[in-house]
C-alpha cells in the first residue's frame, strides 16, 4: 500500500499520511466466490481418486494404462496450463477469464457424468483440467486486490483453509457419492458452478485487460506458451505415469528428459522475448522466488505426508476409506482454526516470522510420526499430534507464501499466481511419485516404506524452513 506525503508540510514537521482508501465492502463475498472455485478444483482431484476403483470396474475391459488417464488427464492439463492461463487472464481481464473457466469446468463436469464410454470420459476430464487451470490462478488474483495489505494474510488463510477443507473432505464425500454412483462425483459440481456463476457476475470486480487488440495477441507469447506447456506436461506425466511405465523405463526417462530440455529452452526464450509468457521481472519482486521454491518444497512434503497417512490408515491399520478420511479430518480442521487468526499472527510476527513458525510446525509432523508410530501404535497418541502440527503449518505457511502474489503489479497477479500454483501441483506430484517409488509401487506398502516417506517429507519441510528464512519483508517498491 502506497503512502503519500504532504509536500507542503513545513520543514521539521512530520508529513501527514493520506487517508487510506476504504476497503471494498464486498471483499469477503468476492473471496467466497473465488474460494468456491478453488474448492471445486481441489475436491474434484481428490474425489475422483477415491472413485477410481468403481470407475475401473465399469470399464474393466480397458487397459490399465488407458484407464489411468481418467486421473492423469486432469492433473497434467491443470499443471501445464496454469502459467499460460494466468498470462491470458492478465492480458484479457481476470473476471472474464474466471467466469469462462468456471462455465467450462461446469460443462465438463456434466460431460464427465454423461460420458458413454472411457474415451469420452477422458476427453471431458481434459476439458475439466483446462477450466480448472483458468480458475485456480485467477481465483487468488481476483480476491487479493480487494483486500488491504493488513487483511491479505487472513484472506489467503481463508482461501488456504477452503483448499484444505476440500482435500480433507474429498475422501469422505467421494466415498459416499461413489458408493451410490461414481457419476455423482461430477454431477455435484454443476449446481455449485451455477451458483458461483450467478454470484460471480454480480460480485466480481471488472478488471481492465492489460492490453487490447493486436497488442494482446502479440503479448501472449505463443512460443513461450508451447515451451511452458511441454516442460510441465512432460515432467508431471513422468511423475504420474512412472508407476505404470516403470521408474527406469525409456518412456519415463524420455519424458523427464524432454521436460528438462523444454524447461531449459523456455528459460533461454524468456530472457530475450519482448513479452515472455513468464516475465523474469516476477522473480525480481522481493520474496517471490523464495515463495515459489518454498511452496515447491512444502508441497513435496505435503504430497508424501497425505499419501503416507492414507496408506497407513488403510493398509497398516485397516481403516475403510471413509474412516481414513475422518481420521485425516483434524488436519484441515486445524487449518480452519488457524486461518481465522492468521492475520493477527502475521501482524505480530511479521510475514517471515509467521512463515518460519508454520514451516517448523509442518516439519514437526513427520518427525513426530517417525518417533511415535510403530507396529502397535494407536491413533490418538501416535498420529493425531502430528496432524495438528501439520494443520498449524499449513495455515501459516501457505497464507504467507501464496500472498506473495499480492506483491506483484496488479496486471501480473494472475501470471504470478500461476507460477505459485505450478509449485503446488509439481511439488505434490513429485512427493507422491517419490513415496510410491519407495513403496515399490505396492498398493499397501509396509510401515518401513512409509517411514522412509516421512523422512522425505521431513527433508522437504526443512527446505521450506530455509525458504521461509529467505523470505524478505515487503519493500516500498512492492505493489499491492
Amino acid at each position: 500500500m502506497t503512502i503519500s506525503t504532504d509536500l507542503a508540510a513545513p520543514p521539521g514537521r512530520d508529513s501527514a499520511p493520506a487517508a487510506a482508501p476504504a476497503p471494498d465492502p464486498r471483499r469477503w463475498l468476492v473471496l467466497a466466490v473465488a474460494s468456491a472455485a478453488q474448492f471445486l478444483a481441489v475436491l474434484d482431484a481428490i474425489a475422483v481418486n477415491i472413485a477410481f476403483p468403481m470407475i475401473g470396474r465399469e470399464y474393466r475391459s480397458a487397459p490399465t494404462a488407458e484407464l489411468s488417464w481418467v486421473l492423469n488427464a486432469y492433473t497434467v492439463i491443470l499443471a501445464a496450463l496454469l502459467i499460460p492461463a494466468g498470462r491470458v487472464a492478465d492480458a484479457t481481464g481476470r473476471r472474464r477469464s474466471f467466469l469462462l473457466g468456471l462455465a467450462l469446468f461446469g460443462l465438463a463436469s456434466a460431460g464427465c457424468a454423461a460420458a458413454p464410454g472411457l474415451a469420452g470420459l477422458i476427453a471431458a476430464r481434459v476439458v475439466q483440467g483446462v477450466g480448472a487451470a483458468v480458475l485456480v490462478p485467477t481465483s487468488l488474483s481476483l480476491a487479493l486486490p480487494a483486500f488491504p495489505d493488513r487483511e491479505r494474510p487472513t484472506a489467503v488463510g481463508v482461501w488456504t483453509a477452503v483448499s484444505a477443507l476440500a482435500a480433507g473432505s474429498g475422501p469422505v464425500l467421494g466415498g459416499l457419492l461413489a458408493a451410490h454412483d461414481w457419476r455423482w462425483i461430477f454431477l455435484i459440481n454443476v449446481p455449485v458452478v451455477l451458483a458461483a456463476l450467478v454470484a460471480g457476475v454480480r460480485l466480481l470486480p471488472r478488471t481492465a485487460p492489460g492490453r487490447s487488440g493486436a497488442a494482446t495477441r502479440r503479448s501472449l507469447d505463443p512460443a513461450g506458451t508451447v515451451l511452458v506447456f511441454a516442460a510441465i506436461a512432460c515432467l508431471v506425466t513422468a511423475f504420474a505415469e512412472a508407476q505404470d511405465l516403470g521408474y527406469g523405463s525409456p518412456a519415463t526417462l524420455g519424458l523427464a528428459a524432454a521436460g528438462v530440455l523444454a524447461a531449459g529452452l523456455c528459460a533461454a526464450h524468456v530472457r530475450r522475448a519482448a513479452a515472455p509468457v513468464v516475465d523474469p521481472a516476477l522473480f525480481a519482486t522481493r520474496g517471490f522466488t523464495a515463495a515459489g521454491l518454498g511452496l515447491l518444497s512444502y508441497f513435496l512434503a505435503y504430497g508424501a505426508m497425505t499419501l503416507a497417512a492414507t496408506q497407513l490408515f488403510t493398509g497398516v491399520w485397516h481403516y475403510s476409506i471413509q474412516d481414513a478420511g475422518l481420521a485425516l479430518a483434524p488436519w484441515p480442521g486445524t487449518v480452519l482454526l488457524v486461518s481465522v487468526c492468521s492475520g493477527r499472527i502475521v501482524r505480530a510476527l511479521g510475514e517471515r516470522g509467521a512463515a518460519l513458525l508454520g514451516a517448523l510446525a509442518f516439519l514437526a509432523a513427520p518427525l513426530w510420526w517417525l518417533c511415535a508410530v510403530g507396529g502397535r501404535s494407536h491413533y490418538p497418541a501416535a498420529f493425531l499430534p502430528g496432524l495438528v502440527c501439520a494443520g498449524v503449518g499449513t495455515g501459516l505457511y501457505q497464507s504467507v507464501m501464496f500472498a506473495a502474489a499480492g506483491r506483484l503489479p496488479e496486471d501480473r497477479m494472475s501470471s504470478g499466481s500461476g507460477v505459485l500454483m505450478v509449485s503446488r501441483q509439481g511439488g505434490t506430484a513429485l512427493g507422491v511419485a517419490v513415496l510410491v517409488a519407495l513403496g515399490g509401487g505396492a498398493h499397501h506398502p509396509a510401515l518401513g516404506s512409509l517411514r522412509h516417506g516421512w523422512l522425505v517429507a521431513a527433508a522437504g519441510s526443512a527446505l521450506a524452513v530455509v525458504a521461509a528464512l529467505a523470505f524478505g519483508p515487503r519493500t516500498r517498491g512492492d505493489h499491492g
